[in-house]
């Protein structure tokens, strides 16, 4: 007889030894304020009763058999001629608190390895983006060329402690190509943790494999998760077939899925911030509870990406405070259900890197810090809407996460600090430039900057009047010529080329796990 899917559950998670927080040398944010509350907890309670309701009243389309089956053999209501499955709140939530609240992604170098969940927040590259732009060679279509230049400096930058695959689409390769292409840079041209696609069954296996060979094996990565990939649901209340066997495979795989509904107020979902949030909550809790039927225990992520539409160009609005608020709602009701949270730090519509980019930016930055997001993806190069990954706007957003990472850096009140014996030295009208205790600390005490001209106006002209983006183009240039290729195993390497040449050489064969 088949054990109760509970005492599975149950079973599986004790199986998984997983390192414990605490012994990380990482240095993700660590945010010791108490999280943003935008929402009463009375508002939370509506918005989750509203979600329950679409959940057992509208119900939500899987557009896969697998899924189908897979549902009603834990209980929902499933229609199949339809393919909507309704799923029961208590059922949903039996599932949902099978998830950990919190995990480690291991990275190839140990050291970079990162929280995700608790009181931490990291951030990530920009990801599905088309294009590429820098001030010298204009706006253009990715290529392997650039895919590989951004790998480089996410891998340079500490501030950036996730590289996403998809920080561009290298378009000078085969459609069907590129994911292998992606998976080769950011495991050998980077040791930080990664972020793969979910775009189905065949593109989720090849990740898997090329994720084991980097590190041991596919029991390694289920024991300890090596890979985030994102899942968007079709909204309104969708999820497409390419999407489910993402999750499918990748939840049997060990890795964590980011369950993102993408929703636009006033297209997606109904225009006003409460329906859109409502319904972003009960497709993302959907798709967290397909992930624990399949795998009981394995990690999962609540994604938010609601924002709204501009309603005079029908087109999406990024850096609004109707995005910000969305952001905050939705890390109130991921922590209601004990899930880690996903957010993104960089939005904006602006075509340059300009003082909109710069607003809209602030606008979509400080909420997911603010209400402890845990990932915050585009946190690093996007432009344009999304459709453009800038170098310059790569730099100055990088330059913006050590700030607010410095920001959260625990200050010393001492009486070495307080410095109460200078204060009475110099006594009053003197000055502190030359006292022993300035000259002791003038290199470390403050946040150095890289980027940002503090210089006076002589000195500012006499040096070229340049502005943030021309200063930011100077950056990227000597960040890329001092970069060094992080060390790997050659026999690795090589596994993974003959791999990636080996499934370029059977289009058509489906491949398996190893």
């Amino acid at each position: 007889m088949t054990a109760p899917i509970s005492d599975r559950r149950a079973a599986r998670r004790s199986s998984r030894k997983r390192l414990p927080i605490e012994s990380l040398p990482f240095k993700a944010l660590h945010n010791f304020l108490p999280p943003v509350q935008m929402l009463s907890e009375e508002q939370v309670e509506q918005l989750h009763e509203a979600s329950m309701r679409i959940l057992e009243e509208v119900g939500i389309r899987f557009m896969d058999a697998e899924a189908l089956a897979l549902w009603a053999g834990a209980g929902a209501d499933v229609d199949h001629s339809a393919q909507i499955v309704k799923i029961d709140r208590a059922l949903l939530m039996e599932l949902v608190k099978g998830a950990p609240g919190q995990f480690i992604l291991r990275a190839r170098d140990p050291n970079k390895s990162v929280p995700v969940g608790g009181n931490f927040t990291i951030f990530a590259t920009t990801s599905g983006v088309p294009f590429v732009s820098d001030l010298e060679r204009g706006r253009r279509e990715g290529s392997v060329g650039a895919l590989h230049e951004l790998v480089k400096l996410a891998h340079m930058c500490p501030p950036i402690h996730v590289v996403e695959s998809q920080v561009t689409e290298p378009q000078d390769v085969p459609v069907w190509q590129r994911y292998l292409e992606r998976g080769w840079a950011i495991f050998t041209l980077s040791d930080k943790p990664v972020a793969q696609a979910a775009h189905g069954r065949s593109v989720a296996t090849d990740c898997l494999n090329m994720a084991a060979i980097v590190f041991g094996g596919h029991d390694e990565i289920r024991r300890q998760p090596v890979m985030m990939s994102v899942v968007n649901a079709n909204s309104p209340l969708t999820y497409d077939t390419n999407m489910i066997e993402g999750i499918i495979t990748y939840a049997r795989g060990g890795q964590p899925i980011v369950m993102t509904p993408f929703i636009l107020a006033g297209a997606m979902a109904p225009i006003t911030m409460a329906a859109a949030v409502a319904q972003q909550n009960a497709e993302a809790l959907a798709g967290v509870a397909l992930t624990q039927i399949v795998n009981p225990g394995v990690p999962v992520v609540y994604g938010g990406f609601t924002t709204n539409t501009d309603m005079a160009t029908g087109s999406p609005a990024f850096g609004t405070p109707e995005g910000a608020w969305a952001f905050f709602a939705g890390a109130q009701l991921a922590r209601r259900y004990g899930l880690p949270y996903r957010g993104s730090g960089g939005l904006n519509t602006s075509k340059v890197v300009d003082a909109q980019a710069a607003l809209e930016t602030q606008m979509s930055l400080w909420p997911v810090v603010l209400s402890h997001t845990h990932y915050v993806m585009h946190a690093a190069g996007w432009l344009e809407g999304g459709l453009v990954c800038s170098y310059e706007k790569f730099v100055l957003d990088v330059e913006g996460l050590a700030m607010m990472q410095r920001l959260f850096e625990p200050v010393e009140i001492s009486q070495a600090t307080l410095a109460l014996d200078m204060i009475r030295e110099v006594g009053p009208g003197g000055h502190h430039f030359g006292t022993p205790h300035t000259l002791e600390r003038f290199q470390t005490e403050f946040y150095r900057s890289t980027l940002m001209d503090r210089q006076n106006i002589g000195t500012w002209e006499e040096q070229g009047r340049l502005d943030a983006a021309q200063r930011a183009l100077r950056v990227w240039k000597e960040l890329l010529a001092n970069y060094e290729k992080p060390p790997i195993d050659p026999a690795i390497e090589e596994g993974l080329r003959d791999y990636i040449e080996r499934r370029k050489a059977q289009p058509d064969r489906p491949p398996v796990i190893n």
